[in-house]
C-alpha cells in the first residue's frame, strides 16, 4: 500500500528521477462502485490525492531500517505528520522522540522527511549516533538555498508556519540572517540592514495563494528582493491545491483525509474554503459528524500528502453506506515523481554484517 506507485534506484541517490507532468486533464474517469446505486448521491475522488515521493520515500527508510537492522530503530519527530503512520510504524517497533537527547548514545536514528537544523546534526554526532537522513530532497533544495543566500550576505525571510518542523530546521540554516513571516500583514514590520540585499524562501506544503501573497507584499517593500530559481512550495502540494481549485465547485462538500498536525492537508481545506466550498479535515471516517451530510448531493474526496490510500478508502465506504453509491475518480493531473533513497541507508544496508536488504 505505501509504495504503491513508485520504485526505487537506490543508486540514484536524493535526485528527482521522474518529473511532475503538470498537464492538467479534462476527463473525468469513473471509478468502482459498489453498495446501493444512487443518482442524486456521489463521490468525487480526487487524484493526485495522498501520499507524495517524498513521504514514501521516508516510511520506506524506516520499514527498511527495521527490516535490516531490527527493533529498536528510533525517529526524530513524527516521520510524516500522520497518526496512522506514525501508529504503524511504532507497532513495528519504531521509536518517535521529540529531542536528539532521548537516543541512547551509540544508538541508529532517522531524520524525519521535514528536515533538521546543524545543530541537533551537530548533537547527533557529538552522541555518536548512526544517522539515516530521509528529509525530503524538496525540502533540503530549501535548506540548501538558506545556505547559499546567508554565505551570500542576504538578509533572508522564510515564508511559513513558525511551530512548523520544517520552519525550524531551515530556520537553523542561518539563524542570525532569517526572519519568518506568516502573513503579508506581517511583512510590514520587516527590518533589515540592508533593503536592497534580501532574498526569501518558502515552507514546501503552503497552500499557493497564500504565499503568493506574502511574495508580493515582500516585492512591494523590497523591490530587489532575490528568490530561489524555482518555487520552493514542492509539487504535491502545488497538484493537491490544484485538483481541489478544479473540483471544488462540482461538490457540496469537500472532505480532506489528513491529521491536523499535516500543514498541506490544512492548506487543502482552506482552498476549498476559499471558493465558499464547506470543508473539513478528518483523521478518518470516524470524525464525519452524519449532520454535514444532510442536504449534501456531492461529496469530494481527497487526502494529504502524508494520508495513506486506506484511509480514502475507509472514508469511500462510510459514504457509500449512506447513499453515496457513484464514485468517480477525478484525475486533474498525472503524477510520477519518484526520489531514490538516501546513501547513508543504501550504504548502511550493504555494509551490516548479515544483513540482507530489504527489496525496494
Amino acid at each position: 500500500m505505501f509504495r504503491d506507485g513508485y520504485h526505487y534506484s537506490p543508486g540514484s541517490g536524493n535526485g528527482i528521477l521522474v518529473d511532475v507532468t503538470a498537464t492538467i486533464l479534462e476527463t473525468t474517469t469513473p471509478g468502482p462502485t459498489a453498495g446501493p446505486a444512487s443518482t442524486d448521491k456521489r463521490v468525487l475522488l480526487l487524484k493526485p490525492r495522498g501520499f507524495c515521493a517524498g513521504v514514501v520515500r521516508a516510511i520506506d527508510i524506516v520499514k527498511i531500517a527495521l527490516d535490516t537492522f531490527g527493533a529498536p530503530i528510533y525517529v526524530r519527530k513524527e516521520i510524516v505528520h500522520n497518526r496512522f503512520v506514525v501508529n504503524e510504524l511504532a507497532e513495528k517497533g519504531a521509536i518517535f522522540v521529540d529531542d536528539i537527547d532521548q537516543v541512547p548514545s551509540g544508538m541508529r536514528v532517522i531524520y524525519s522527511a521535514h528536515g533538521v537544523s546543524p545543530a541537533v546534526r551537530e548533537q547527533s554526532k557529538e552522541r555518536k549516533l548512526k544517522v539515516i537522513d530521509a528529509t525530503c530532497p524538496l525540502v533540503t533544495k530549501v535548506h540548501v538555498e538558506a545556505i547559499k543566500f546567508a554565505k551570500q550576505g542576504y538578509s533572508l525571510i522564510l515564508i511559513g508556519h513558525r511551530d512548523h518542523d520544517e520552519i525550524e530546521g531551515t530556520l537553523g540554516e542561518a539563524p542570525d540572517v532569517t526572519q519568518v513571516v506568516s502573513s503579508a500583514e506581517e511583512v510590514k514590520a520587516l527590518q533589515v540592514p540592508d533593503p536592497d540585499h534580501v532574498a526569501y524562501l518558502t515552507q514546501t506544503t503552503l497552500s499557493l495563494d497564500e504565499a503568493r501573497d506574502i511574495i508580493q507584499a515582500l516585492k512591494e517593500k523590497f523591490p530587489k528582493i532575490a528568490g530561489p530559481h524555482s518555487q520552493d512550495i514542492c509539487y504535491a502540494t502545488e497538484n493537491r491545491q490544484t485538483a481541489v481549485k478544479n473540483v471544488a465547485h462540482q461538490a457540496d462538500l469537500v472532505l480532506v483525509v489528513g491529521s491536523n498536525n499535516s500543514s498541506n492537508s490544512n492548506r487543502l481545506v482552506e482552498v476549498s474554503q476559499n471558493l465558499s466550498t464547506r470543508s473539513y479535515l478528518i483523521e478518518n471516517s470516524a470524525a464525519i459528524d452524519s449532520v454535514w451530510l444532510d442536504g449534501v448531493s456531492t461529496v469530494a474526496v481527497t487526502a494529504g500528502a502524508s494520508a495513506p490510500e486506506i484511509l480514502v478508502e475507509d472514508v469511500v465506504a462510510y459514504l457509500r453506506d449512506r447513499g453515496f453509491g457513484s464514485v468517480e475518480e477525478v484525475e486533474v493531473m498525472p503524477e510520477n515523481v519518484r526520489f531514490g533513497l538516501p546513501p547513508e541507508i543504501v550504504q548502511a544496508i550493504q555494509s551490516a554484517p548479515g544483513a540482507t536488504p530489504a527489496t525496494v
